[in-house]
């Protein structure tokens, strides 16, 4: 797997011996995009944060993985943490960085040990230093201004923005946040020039015999991917982790434009699989569960929003709904989608949304 190549602080040196805006250029032309589902230019991310004029600036890896069905940050700090860190390494030197965190998920917390070896090990004489971070289990700081306010010791609410971190970032100063991901392939996209821009880690789950981290580049067929997994029974729905809705089975190609074209949102490629004996109203009801618990309660939509979703959903389960419940339901989640402040409470509903666009009949069986 390219994720797993070894760097071995060759690319560090490389780095240095470009100099920073060499390094960003390089970036830009292999056309190294985020992993955690925004997909935004890391170069362009890293000169915004190089302009911005200021004594102190900061670079955050976020590992705060609590995408229900994602797990590939966990599978890169297992098996290629020294690379990892290389990354972090050069993202500090490119934006003239002198302090670096790791927020870690707090769920991953037996995996502090293994960084904090490898940080001591790989770090020696870089004038960086690098702390972690442990999490407290909230996965809305996986957003970049709920990470900055707990790492400041403020309870980890979404801010408006602008300003971006980039120029208005860690206790105000001009701040880098990537994920594991992106960063590991940093230090592999500088020194390798094979190194290939459209391979992406796919975590896969679900009703599967393999389920696992999948390396597979940008446009692979669902079908052929679905066939590696090996369902158990008939395949009836795909769903991209929570946040990025569901759709029927079908034989699509896994890139953006696909996917979007079906109302969902690929993002960090995390693919759930939902064979024909599950239930699709279950399924709402569970990740709605997750996202009512998850709400940091600081907007209205979200906070009151998520908690009626789930009232409503349950009340069609128990066949006590009538036609103008599942209709208050799909009101109220568009209102939840385009009217919360993060993007936590913005696709909190978008598993409803397309399940009631794909798989209505599942909820209408259920109505009085």
């Amino acid at each position: 797997m390219q994720i797993l190549r070894k760097t071995n602080l060759k690319a560090l040196e490389k780095a240095k011996k470009l100099g920073a805006k060499k390094v960003i250029d390089i970036l830009k032309k292999k056309n190294l995009t985020g992993r955690g589902g925004a997909a935004f230019p890391t170069g362009k991310k890293w000169e915004f944060t190089l302009n911005a004029k200021s004594d102190t600036k900061y670079v955050i890896c976020n590992a705060n993985e609590g995408e229900p069905g994602t797990f590939k940050d966990r599978f890169i700090i297992k098996n290629n943490p020294e690379t990892l860190i290389e990354g972090i390494l050069i993202a500090a030197y490119v934006i003239k960085a002198k302090q670096a965190f790791i927020y870690l998920r707090g769920e991953y917390d037996n995996l502090r040990n293994l960084l904090q070896k490898t940080i001591n090990k790989v770090v020696k004489k870089s004038g960086v230093d690098i702390k972690i971070i442990s999490g407290a289990g909230a996965y809305v700081c996986g957003e970049e201004t709920a990470i900055i306010q707990s790492i400041e010791g403020q309870r980890g609410h979404p801010q408006y923005k602008p300003p971006y971190p980039a120029v208005d970032g860690l206790f105000g100063k001009p701040t880098i946040i990537n994920n594991i991901e992106t960063l590991t392939n940093v230090p592999q996209a500088i020194l390798f020039n094979d190194w290939d821009p459209n391979l992406r880690l796919m975590s896969l789950s679900g009703n599967i015999a393999n389920p696992g981290i999948y390396e597979l580049p940008v446009g692979y067929k669902l079908t052929d991917l679905i066939k590696k997994a090996k369902p158990k029974n008939k395949v009836k729905a795909i769903y991209f982790g929570c946040f990025g809705g569901c759709m029927p089975y079908s034989k699509i190609e896994l890139t953006p434009d696909s996917i979007c074209g079906k109302n969902c949102i690929i993002g960090s490629y995390t693919i759930i699989v939902v064979d024909e004996k599950q239930s699709i109203l279950d399924t709402a009801l569970s990740i709605a569960h997750f996202y009512c618990h998850e709400s940091c309660g600081k907007c209205t939509p979200c906070r009151e929003g998520t908690i009626r979703v789930c009232h409503l959903l349950e009340k069609i389960k128990s066949g006590k709904a009538t036609k103008q419940d599942l209709e208050i339901l799909e009101d109220l989640a568009m209102n939840i989608h385009e009217t919360s402040l993060c993007g936590l409470g913005q696709t909190s509903t978008n598993h409803l949304l397309t399940a009631l666009e794909f798989f209505r009949k599942e909820f209408e069986e259920k109505l009085r």
